[in-house]
């Protein structure tokens, strides 16, 4: 009953045309607070992936890293234990630490990653080289793949150099010598092969060589591994392999999803998208305002009906209930139209890419955009639950009015 009044009341003229007026700001505000919500967190979900596919060319499904310290020790019985899980395609060995890298006189400090021949077969860097070729060379002979923003600061060109780059690494066990620091350090040439170009966090730092020259130049033994990179048939078997590699090795290892080896990364992103989520939920706030004052004055024009159901026997909570369901249809429809044009908005910015990036200096040159059906679940949940707080007041007043039928 109290939905047949409060559609009757939602669609019936009103006597005073500020009225309407006002119900028609109010279901403006909840129209485009919808769709700004929407369309806000569908971005959010589009930089989320794209950031997440970046991420995924560098770091692997899984990762096996010592407990505590910088390296691990692996014995070729625990190699061919690896190499028998059922669920894991492929793994590769790397050695990593810090390194200077110096072109005549050009210097950039870099974390140089030995790598096997293996590594293409575990992440797609190979897929993203700009120049040159991915070429790894061998212990004796190492090349290097650098980073693009490396490449750049070093000067060089990795498909056209004549010179080798000289590549400073600190020896274990060596004391800095504050005479001469290069005596604490092991150096060597490197022939720069290619470069890559993923993300600037691994443009700017990482440059890719032999594995076993790395381990010559820490001084490391030949079983000894700063981590192993693994690389899945099935990701969604990533918790079940974690749990099955963490049992097998032991509490002297740990074994991190790809998640939580950029734990840092994707905290920001939710932290941040959140945030933006209430910033936006303040023009629904602006909409309720609007609603309270829509709400109220409706209850003022209908007071002889309110007398004349009272006096018919309704109670108070069915009053207040109808003013409620009032406040819910105004929710409603601007929800579903809200929604309406949040989608039309998002499949435009899919389809043609209306809003560019600024700069040209992205990997996309467009806001990308990703519609879940949970943000379209989380805004309506938010609609109504501001929409029924704001109509809170007024039903409330409209309950507790006195009979009063004389004029």
């Amino acid at each position: 009953m109290n939905l047949l009044f409060a559609w009757r009341y939602f669609r019936a003229p009103k006597s005073t045309n500020a009225i309407n007026i006002v119900a028609s700001v109010s279901m403006t505000a909840i129209v485009v607070g919808a769709a700004a919500l929407i369309v806000v967190l569908s971005v959010f979900n589009g930089f989320e992936d794209l950031v997440k596919s970046l991420y995924s060319t560098f770091y692997t499904d899984l990762k096996l890293l010592p407990a505590s310290g910088k390296t691990l020790i692996l014995s070729q019985q625990q190699l061919n234990r690896l190499k028998s899980f059922e669920h894991i395609k492929a793994f590769s060995l790397v050695a990593e630490d810090k390194a200077l890298l110096q072109n005549g006189e050009l210097q950039s400090l870099v974390s140089i990653k030995g790598v096997d021949e293996n590594y293409t077969k575990v992440t797609s860097v190979a897929d993203h080289i700009v120049n040159g070729k991915f070429l790894l060379g061998t212990p004796d002979q190492p090349a290097v793949v650098l980073g693009a923003v490396v490449e750049t600061a070093l000067g060089l060109q990795s498909d056209r150099s004549i010179f080798p780059l000289t590549a400073y690494l600190f020896r274990r066990g060596s004391n800095i010598n504050t005479i001469d620091p290069l005596q604490s350090l092991s150096s060597a040439n490197l022939v720069p092969a290619g470069s890559f170009l993923i993300q600037q966090d691994f443009d700017n730092k990482y440059v890719l060589t032999n594995l076993g020259f790395v381990q010559q130049m820490l001084k490391w033994r030949p079983d000894e591994y700063s981590g192993v990179e693994i690389a899945l048939k099935d990701p969604g078997q990533t918790a079940q392999v974690q749990k099955q590699l963490q049992e097998y090795f032991g509490k002297n290892y740990k074994v991190l999803t790809r998640y939580q080896q950029n734990l840092g990364l994707y905290n920001v992103m939710r932290v941040e998208k959140w945030v933006i989520y209430a910033i936006l939920c303040l023009i629904l706030a602006v909409a309720a305002f609007n609603m309270i004052g829509a709400l109220t004055m409706l209850v003022m024009e209908k007071q002889k009906d309110i007398q004349v159901l009272k006096a018919m026997g309704s109670n108070n909570s069915l009053i207040q209930k109808i003013f409620l369901t009032e406040g819910l249809l105004l929710a409603i429809l601007g929800a579903a139209l809200g929604t309406i044009l949040a989608v039309i908005l998002c499949w435009m910015q899919i389809r043609f890419h209306l809003v560019p990036l600024q700069g040209g200096t992205f990997v996309v040159s467009y806001y990308p955009v990703k519609m879940q059906w949970q943000d379209f679940l989380l805004v309506l949940i938010t609609v109504m639950v501001v929409s029924l707080l704001a109509a809170l007041f007024p039903a409330r007043k409209a309950a507790v009015q006195a009979i009063e039928l004389k004029s």
